[in-house]
């Protein structure tokens, strides 16, 4: 399941430093209402709220989008939204994970921390959950033990296990969550797997394998502790320092709930699978097994049925050893074999059509109907009736409804179908945010500024009746630097979104500076806009 430019994979090659640091304010089951059992107002609009998106979920007739800046939701295949972004609990904040099941839906919010050096670090900002179907909601406190503890017991069968208490929401997001029929499971970084069953209030540590064992039941006799990291300064109680071994496999990322039994959790030391709701784990590692996982890294995790038979679907990148590699695993066996396709390829989530299967990659959409053995290609997005295009092929999330896929990648979210009426990729309709223009007078770029190197400028402007467009950019002297359009049809009475990726007319990027844009519509008098490029 999966921020901007995407907290959940960013964390690929972090090191990780876990403190014991005072940002907890001290209350782990506080919440936010606007109103007690009062619904939430929404805006509504004909777009989405942001362009960055990495969630999509799928109830009937309704589409739920997580990205930069909150929800937004559709029930009318994209004709009308309602944004649910701009007041508490969301504030605008990140979406990192979105999941429902029945009448309740779990968002983890995310944002970051500038530190002393000019650094910045993901931070974990709670949870907003509703069990009204998003009438109203409640914000819930990111899981974590109380300020000043340093570890505390956690008991599993006969075993008293210690665990590291995570004070700190920073490197503490819950990058995945999975609703069930009666519990919330979420996914953190530090925080490891945590389980509530009274909708958010309080969260359980969940006991998962250590790196050195494969497996965990209750009835073992086990000693070990919970921990992600080393902790060699911490004492016990009694003032006896023990220290703590840290687990990559008590690092989690993702985890994907069929029933509240059947759950599999991906960390940074393999896939675990429970059948039991958590009492009991199986661990699969790319080196415990002949038929293994292509890397220990474990970032998306999906499931579907083909032909009565039930794939589980892993995006495994290389943790730490050399024999790692970047694919997509998949079991039709519940892990007692893998096998690998797309070899190299960067996956951040899966999506499905009945037996057909979708990767969002780093390299666009990828769509196998034959179980994972083949893969089509699909990496070029352009708008079927206004020609925009779509300028990144790397994908964070895709989900169908019906015969239409949506799918979400860095530049905006987008439709296409696969069914009867038109192959997979053949059409694509593309959802922009921008600021509405009033009158064709009215233009600007964004973003603004720009950084040529990551990302490309939009020239947003109104068409009138003639639909006949030249665009212009002029350096700071107003000297001509590029020719983006020259009498293009564009649908008249539309408002419109054309490239400029900061390149001149003999493709040279420009220099940093102020850039004048023009833009001559028909015969009417120029209009003019103004963008900073700063690399």
């Amino acid at each position: 399941m999966v921020v901007q430019v995407v907290w959940k994979r960013f964390l690929i090659g972090i090191v990780f430093c876990f403190v014991v640091s005072p940002f907890s304010d001290g209350s782990a089951q506080s919440f936010f209402q606007l109103g007690k059992e009062k619904s939430r107002p929404v805006l509504q609009d004909s777009k989405p709220l942001s362009n960055s998106a990495v969630q999509i979920l799928v109830r009937n007739d309704t589409v739920w989008i997580g990205g930069g800046k909150g929800l937004d939701m559709t029930s009318d295949a994209g004709l009308s939204w309602k944004h649910f972004g701009q007041d508490t609990p969301f504030a605008a904040e990140n979406i990192a994970a979105f999941d429902g099941s029945g009448p309740t839906l779990c968002a983890s919010l995310a944002g970051s921390v500038e530190m002393d050096d000019g650094s910045s670090l993901p931070e974990g900002l709670g949870l907003a959950i509703s069990t009204d179907n998003g009438v109203s909601w409640k914000k819930r406190d990111q899981p974590k033990e109380s300020e000043g503890d340093t570890t505390f017991i956690v008991q599993y069968g006969s075993n008293s296990l210690k665990a590291l208490a995570v004070t700190t929401a920073i490197n503490n997001i819950a990058y995945d969550v999975a609703v069930t029929s009666n519990a919330i499971w979420t996914a953190n970084f530090a925080g490891g797997l945590r389980k509530s069953t009274d909708n958010g209030a309080t969260f359980q540590l969940i006991v998962l394998p250590p790196d050195f064992l494969d497996s965990i039941k209750t009835s073992d006799s086990l000693g070990f502790e919970l921990s992600p990291v080393d902790r060699p300064d911490f004492w016990n109680l009694s003032g006896t320092t023990l220290g703590m071994r840290g687990n990559l496999n008590h690092r989690v990322f993702s985890v994907l709930a069929l029933d509240d039994s059947n759950i599999w959790v991906g960390t940074a030391g393999g896939i675990n699978a429970t059948t039991d709701g958590g009492n009991s784990w199986r661990k699969f590692t790319y080196a415990n097994q002949s038929n293994a996982i292509s890397g220990n890294f474990v970032v998306a995790l999906g499931h579907n049925v083909i032909h009565g038979v039930d794939y589980i679907w892993a995006a495994t990148i290389n943790a730490l050893e050399p024999q790692e590699y970047r694919a997509i695993s998949f079991t039709t066996n519940r892990g007692t074999t893998w096998e690998t396709a797309l070899r190299d390829e960067f996956t951040h989530n899966f999506g499905f059509k009945d037996s057909i299967a979708y990767a969002a990659t780093n390299s666009g959409v990828f769509r196998s109907d034959d179980g994972g053995r083949t893969w089509g290609q699909f990496s070029n997005f352009i708008d079927y009736k206004s020609r925009q295009r779509s300028t990144a092929e790397n994908c964070y999330a895709i989900t169908s409804q019906g015969e239409t896929i949506w799918v979400a990648n860095a530049d905006g979210l987008m439709t296409t179908t696969d069914g009867t009426s038109s192959s997979f990729g053949e059409k694509w309709k593309l959802f922009r945010a921008y600021q509405s223009t009033v009158a064709t007078s009215d233009v600007y770029v964004y973003p603004n500024p720009f950084a040529p190197d990551d990302e490309v400028s939009r020239v947003h402007f109104k068409t009138d009746v003639s639909g006949s467009v030249t665009i212009k950019v002029f350096d700071f002297a107003f000297f001509p630097v590029r020719t983006v359009l020259q009498n293009a049809a564009r649908p008249a009475n539309v408002e419109q979104d054309e490239i400029w990726d900061g390149k001149d007319d003999s493709g040279k990027q420009v220099a940093n500076g102020v850039y004048y844009v023009q833009v001559t519509i028909g015969n009417a008098q120029a209009s003019w806009g103004k963008v900073i490029v700063l690399q």
